[in-house]
């Protein structure tokens, strides 16, 4: 019979579905086997996990390619443990079962706002507006792994087979639904679907050891043949391509490998030499995630790497905890918006240069950022080439900045 993951916004009846339907069908929960596993097998704390699919590693953490990592050994143990029929896989998990296996039953359990909101208040004893932002949080958490994981929201409904929607359906109704779904022909285990399964386990072996190897990669298995999908650019790509390759062989169970370069492959703008002086701290600030991780990508093929927060109150924790040179700021966000930000970090980190980066700025707070110290004022839809170029001047200010002060001090 076919696997079941059920993923679920909060205050959904998530957990209490998932356990009636693990009972209706009499299929295994194996999300905590799955999880003391990894734990005594990679040696990760369930912290670390949490921190794995809500974002929250430490500041730079892509820089040691933490996340990628505790990532590809869950995925591992994942991998493992779906070759057994009759499970069930409540929570984050489900999201990295490729697509492949056809057998999966990918079900989504939600309910409208104000449904959540009343339940929150009910269950939790919160008032209205804690309940609010307490769900707000709980969303962000979400779509922070799935857009790691598929770059897409994490209630989008292409991601699902079903979605069940909990405000108009009793618990009892929902299970139902998806027990007719889990019975039905189009999860049926078949000769390819088995073999899909299988051939998990060797894509996620391969994908952990070139991640451990500061591989930006992809991997898929079919028939014991590894493709292996480069996502980032590099300049001898024969090259790398044979070093992933051997790295690649050396894994139980490959017959085959092959490379290939993904959509995220591309050839950076060739810059001057004058050029060259760049900022290593940057620090894009953003609530809308698609825009700014693509604006993140897409500098980098300038040789600017930069680290992402999306609201306000990340933006103040990450300055506090880690200083930027460059920040860009958007204005317009939930909860502490970007004049606040800008106020208070000009305030207490004077040498970040900040630059707004605003779709709905007016005249009176471009003027308002002026005199709190924005090193410049944009607009979106930003030209990246002519941002590179704004970032790289701020950068001359903070080293000038630098300068005069040590000169001060050794006067």
């Amino acid at each position: 019979m076919a696997i079941i993951s059920i993923f679920s916004g909060s205050h959904c009846h998530g957990e209490e579905t998932a356990a009636k339907t693990a009972v209706k069908l009499n299929y295994q929960d194996i999300s905590d086997e799955l999880i003391s596993g990894i734990l005594s097998r990679f040696n990760l704390s369930g912290d670390r996990i949490h921190k794995t699919f809500t974002g929250s590693l430490p500041p730079f953490s892509k820089f040691t390619h933490e996340r990628e990592k505790n990532t590809a050994m869950i995925r591992l143990g994942l991998a493992e443990m779906i070759q057994r029929d009759n499970i069930i896989i409540p929570g984050y998990f489900g999201h990295l079962i490729p697509r492949t296996i056809a057998h999966h039953l990918k079900v989504l359990i939600i309910a409208n706002h104000e449904y959540r909101v009343q339940r929150a208040v009910e269950t939790e004893g919160l008032s209205q507006k804690n309940a609010v932002k307490a769900i707000h949080k709980d969303d962000k958490e979400r779509t922070e792994w799935t857009q790691f994981i598929l770059d897409k929201p994490c209630y989008d409904e292409d991601i699902y087979d079903i979605v069940v929607p909990m405000h108009s359906v009793t618990v009892d109704e929902a299970v139902k639904l998806i027990c007719g779904y889990a019975n039905g022909d189009a999860v049926r285990i078949t000769d390819r679907s088995r073999q899909s399964a299988r051939d998990f386990i060797p894509a996620a072996k391969v994908w952990l050891e070139l991640v451990k190897d500061g591989h930006e990669v992809d991997v898929y298995s079919e028939d014991g043949i590894v493709t292996i999908i480069i996502n980032k650019y590099v300049v001898r790509l024969d090259k790398y391509e044979e070093g992933l390759i051997r790295l690649a062989q050396r894994v139980e169970g490959v017959k085959k490998v092959k490379t290939k370069t993904g959509p995220k492959f591309s050839p950076p703008s060739i810059i001057p030499m004058g050029e060259l002086d760049m900022p290593s701290k940057i620090l894009l600030v953003d609530d809308e995630k698609e825009f700014v991780q693509t604006l993140s990508e897409r500098l980098s093929t300038r040789n600017l790497d930069s680290s992402v927060v999306y609201d306000g109150e990340q933006a103040l924790d990450f300055v506090e905890r880690d200083e930027p040179e460059v920040m860009v700021l958007d204005l317009k966000m939930p909860g502490i918006d970007g004049i606040e930000v800008l106020r208070r970090v000009k305030r207490e980190h004077p040498n970040v240069e900040v630059i707004i980066l605003t779709g709905h700025g007016s005249e009176k707070e471009e003027t308002i950022a002026e005199e709190l110290g924005a090193f410049a004022y944009l607009h979106k839809p930003v030209n990246v080439d002519l941002l590179a170029q704004v970032m790289r001047e701020a950068y001359k200010k903070v080293n000038e900045s630098k300068r005069k002060m040590n000169d001060e001090n050794e006067k």
